[in-house]
């Protein structure tokens, strides 16, 4: 996708250079403009979101150009959700119509989120197709987008526009077949971002130093599989303010279940299984290039699941990082054995709060579909503001309980934990409780994003990869940071 340009600019909307400009309608109010006004009298242009109309004016400079109506329901109902989906709607018009550059006369306070509706929308990954899909499509595509208004604020624009773009490219590595982006693949690209800013240093530890390191559950996931894994760990080092964030995210690269096979049907989305790592990846990255005061560590321990005459059995029993041992009577059930390791690793590192990401269980799009992801937390404060990121940037997280008698579920019969316990009680709940075993005291939040890592069909985003997470992670570094 090429790189569109995106600026701020505080003069009058209606003086844009662009070929098309938008301009936003709201329930029970007129628009200033009288050949405007009239198109929405004609019912042509309505209030309701995502509803879009189209006209066209005289530009400025001479000739034509478009306008665009967009529908954005009532003005004191409108939050950035709402002017997230509403851009949207604008953006696959715009692209319909083919537009080169547009300008949003942005209402007040959401200048930001019509920055992430837009770029988002106009994701696209084609990258392995010889032909375009609709060759009827417009060649080309929107090459800038300004955000024009007397309030608009040019770093919300510019911070915005940095987070859209590490989120659409924690897409394409969702997106890449699992041939392509393998655990080695990965610590390129953690090595690419390093490389790209001075406050990142990279450390990367192969097969021999993960084993020699003491992290047998990850040790076991990977024997099976030619592929070589990698522990990939990212030190952002931006400043004292705030508690030393760790992020860890789980990156298997392909899941195929290991010897407990997993059912041929749709398993091709399991290239998908890396996401949670994908997001900790790309938010790095943008961290790094928004240079905020706070010091990140970031966990992403990267491999495939594979059978082989190598591989982990079910019924063996492995020695985490923490001298915990585990029972793993289904070698599906690897993401919370990878995870256990690198949540131990992140505590090592003397991080303060931890939030880890990934696509760990089924049963949470059984409970909450694609609209919410899990959260599970052994401390109320901690997971309440993390709910708060979740909510301010549209990626909703609701919080499941913990609980004695659920931690009692995953005792092991021969070791100290079952990593899969029989029965299927409350299996999101149960992988969680496994992974507490691994945080000691330090506050921290799991989230389930099985369900909205991809399939989530929200307007931005669509049906495909959804970059979930990328967003939060940003929004929690801001806060800690002490920013508002």
């Amino acid at each position: 996708m090429p790189a569109i340009t995106v600026s701020a600019r505080s003069g009058a909307p209606e003086e844009t250079s662009a070929d098309t400009r938008v301009v936003a309608l709201f329930e029970g109010e007129e628009l200033a403009e009288a050949h405007l006004q009239d198109l929405v009298e004609l019912g042509e242009a309505k209030p309701g979101l995502r509803k879009v109309a189209t006209d066209h004016e005289d530009a400025p400079g001479g000739g034509r150009r478009r306008v665009l109506i967009a529908g954005l329901g009532k003005r004191e109902e409108l939050d950035a959700e709402k002017a997230r989906v509403a851009a949207a709607a604008v953006a696959g018009r715009a692209k319909e119509l083919g537009s080169v550059s547009l300008s949003w006369a942005a209402p007040d306070g959401v200048a930001g989120a019509l920055v992430e509706g837009t770029l988002l929308k106009l994701y696209s990954f084609d990258r392995f197709k010889s032909k375009r899909d609709d060759p009827d499509e417009p060649e080309g595509g929107l090459e800038s987008l300004e955000i024009a208004g007397s309030e608009v604020d040019p770093d919300e624009v510019e911070r915005s526009r940095v987070v859209a773009v590490a989120q659409n490219a924690a897409r394409d590595l969702q997106n890449l077949p699992s041939n392509v982006a393998d655990p080695v693949f990965l610590a390129g690209r953690a090595e690419e971002i390093a490389a790209a800013h001075d406050n990142l240093e990279l450390e990367l530890l192969d097969r021999d130093a993960i084993a020699a390191r003491g992290m047998g559950a990850f040790a076991a996931v990977a024997k099976g599989t030619d592929s070589e894994p990698r522990l990939i760990v990212l030190r952002y080092r931006g400043g004292e303010d705030g508690p030393h964030l760790g992020f860890v995210g789980k990156a298997v690269t392909f899941d195929t279940g290991g010897i407990s096979l997993k059912p041929g049907a749709k398993m091709s989305e399991m290239k998908f299984d890396m996401s949670g790592g994908a997001a900790v990846l790309e938010a790095m990255d943008a961290i790094a290039a928004l240079r905020l005061p706070v010091t990140v560590t970031a966990v992403v321990p990267a491999t495939e699941n594979m059978p082989s005459g190598h591989a982990v059995k079910p019924g063996d029993i492995v020695t985490a990082l923490n001298g915990k041992t585990i029972e793993i009577n289904n070698t599906d059930a690897e993401g919370r054995l990878i995870l256990a390791d690198s949540l131990c690793y992140a505590v090592e590192q003397g991080v303060e709060r931890i939030v880890n990401l990934a696509t760990l269980t089924g049963a949470i799009i059984v409970a909450l579909g694609s609209t919410h992801a899990g959260l599970f937390s052994n401390d109320d404060d901690w997971v309440g503001e993390v709910e708060e990121a979740c909510k301010h940037t549209g990626e909703l997280g609701w919080r499941l309980p913990l609980h004695p008698e659920y931690a009692d579920l995953v005792k092991g019969k021969y070791a100290d934990l079952d990593n899969a316990p029989e029965g299927r009680k409350a299996s999101s709940i149960t992988a969680a409780e496994f992974l507490k075993n691994f945080v000691g005291e330090v506050p921290w939040v799991h989230i389930d994003i099985a369900g909205t890592a991809w399939g989530q069909t929200r307007p931005y985003v669509g049906s495909g990869a959804s970059g979930f997470g990328v967003r939060t992670l940003v929004e929690l570094a801001w806060r800690a940071a002490g920013r508002p």
